[in-house]
């Protein structure tokens, strides 16, 4: 009769309000899925009864569908708020009862675990002291708040230009009287008048042929100009880069000697070399010095390269070679033999920290360029760093934590999973945005996200409720009216009893 199937169909529209309006007051929860309440007939069961002639007994609440669409995603630039874009589910622990949950937002415990507001741990996987990380299985993760161990430094990498217009490191020319000469000739020395003349390293002889006339003999090149005038008080050309002058009067075969004198290197003196940079380089404990490098052009296209601390005594590590287009073309060690690698010069520099001494670098200029304009530094660049302290961290879209630390260092933490089911409304919801596994829902499939059918993951977001309130405000009045009229279709019944009892 009536009753039943209007207490049912009231029964199944409290259950449908109760829906809504779970679905309501979760609507600003964060990974919160909506539910739908999806609902059955129910017939009596009778072998008698034809089956043109059933008639229904009502409803039944079938299964509460969870609706496991995208949320939309709000950045709120938190470290640990982490939002999954796509299918999965966060793998959380409570020693060792593992959930599932859609709620990205995480803390750090007093040990350094990273918990939900629950306390229950976030699971992935580990990575060790090198940021390797270990995908054999999920573990909780963990912040680390050691050190970041250092690497001593073993190269050196700099991409500089060498001027092709600066002065070679030349002093005064040196001056040579011949021992036989006899005439009255007097000179105030060699005077070097163009500083970046590839000649001034040249060695001449200046030979008197007779009192008006003298020649040039120019010993690097091996040739001997033709037979010129000479007067006193005339600056006579050396190459294109020096003269000297002479007063007096010679005699037939007096000749002076004039050779380049080449400027002492000194570290401390800016006068003795064209060009300088510095790096720092760090030791095995981490310990950090200084590291200068000095450059002093010698001839045309060839420059000597010093090497050493700020501290210490900088010392000649090898010369570098150029050609007529401004290429490094040969580089060669101290003792003039071809470096093992063109432009990798060893440097050795003493540590008194208790490091590994002497701490051998290998100062890589391969890049370098002579061209015209300034001396400077391109690029700069050393392999080592001392030890740091964890600042912050990042969450990349593959669940790579990110550590980031005060020594400009970058280390891998770990890696969020994700956990994806073949059946996800076959979870159950166990309160607190977390669903436990079961039979219907099937194992969980644990990967790395962007992984398969895995989501990605979005650092310093949340997913919000994927609720639409425009809709359950709708379906709520819906819900409102199947109660309303399935209670009238008890109060139909009742009229109908009471009509019969009056007959």
């Amino acid at each position: 009769m009536g009753y039943q199937q209007g207490l049912s169909g009231l029964s199944a529209s409290s259950s449908d309000l109760d829906v809504i309006g779970n679905n309501i007051a979760n609507a600003n929860t964060v990974g919160f899925k909506s539910g739908t309440a999806e609902f059955a007939d129910m017939y009596a069961n009778s072998i008698a009864t034809a089956v043109n002639q059933q008639v229904g007994i009502g409803t039944q609440l079938s299964e509460v569908q969870q609706q496991f669409s995208q949320g939309t995603i709000t950045t709120t630039n938190q470290a640990l708020n982490v939002a999954i874009n796509g299918n999965g589910f966060f793998q959380m622990s409570s020693n060792g009862t593992l959930t599932y949950s859609r709620n990205g937002v995480f803390q750090l415990d007093k040990n350094g675990y990273i918990t939900n507001a629950q306390g229950l741990q976030l699971m992935g996987y580990g990575a060790n002291s090198s940021g390797i990380i270990n995908t054999a299985q999920t573990v909780p993760l963990k912040v680390p708040t050691a050190n970041i161990a250092p690497q001593a430094t073993t190269s050196i990498t700099a991409g500089l230009n060498l001027n092709a217009q600066d002065d070679l490191m030349l002093g005064a020319p040196t001056v040579t009287a011949g021992a036989g000469n006899t005439g009255t000739l007097n000179t105030t020395g060699a005077t070097i008048t163009n500083g970046a003349a590839g000649t001034n390293t040249d060695n001449y002889t200046i030979n008197f042929t007779s009192p008006t006339t003298y020649t040039i003999t120019d010993h690097t090149l091996g040739t001997t100009s033709a037979s010129q005038d000479f007067t006193a008080g005339t600056a006579i050309t050396l190459g294109n880069g020096e003269s000297i002058t002479f007063s007096g009067a010679p005699e037939s075969g007096d000749s002076y000697t004039v050779a380049p004198n080449p400027t002492a290197f000194n570290q401390n003196s800016a006068s003795t070399y064209n060009y300088s940079t510095s790096t720092t380089a760090y030791d095995t404990l981490g310990g950090s010095q200084t590291v200068n490098m000095y450059f002093a052009k010698t001839s045309a296209g060839t420059w000597n390269v010093y090497a050493g601390t700020s501290t210490g005594a900088a010392t000649l590590v090898g010369t570098a070679n150029f050609n007529s287009s401004g290429t490094l073309v040969s580089t060669a060690n101290p003792d003039g033999t071809p470096t093992t690698t063109l432009g990798a010069f060893n440097v050795s520099i003493p540590t008194s920290d208790g490091s590994s001494t002497p701490q051998n670098i290998t100062l890589n200029l391969g890049t370098t360029t002579q061209y015209g304009g300034k001396d400077g530094v391109n690029s700069l660049s050393t392999d080592g760093y001392a030890a740091g302290q964890l600042t912050s961290f990042t969450v990349g879209t593959d669940g790579t934590l990110t550590g980031n630390y005060s020594n400009g260092q970058t280390a891998a933490l770990g890696q969020i999973v994700l956990a994806n089911f073949s059946n996800q409304n076959g979870l159950v919801d166990l309160g607190n945005n977390e669903y436990g596994q079961t039979a219907a829902s099937g194992v969980a499939q644990i990967s790395a996200p962007g992984s398969t059918n895995h989501g990605v993951l979005q650092g310093g977001a949340v997913e919000n409720s994927n609720v639409d309130l425009t809709s359950e405000l709708v379906n709520l009045i819906t819900a409102q009216r199947n109660y309303q009229a399935n209670a009238q279709t008890i109060k139909t019944q009742q009229t109908v009893d009471q009509t019969l009892i009056n007959l």
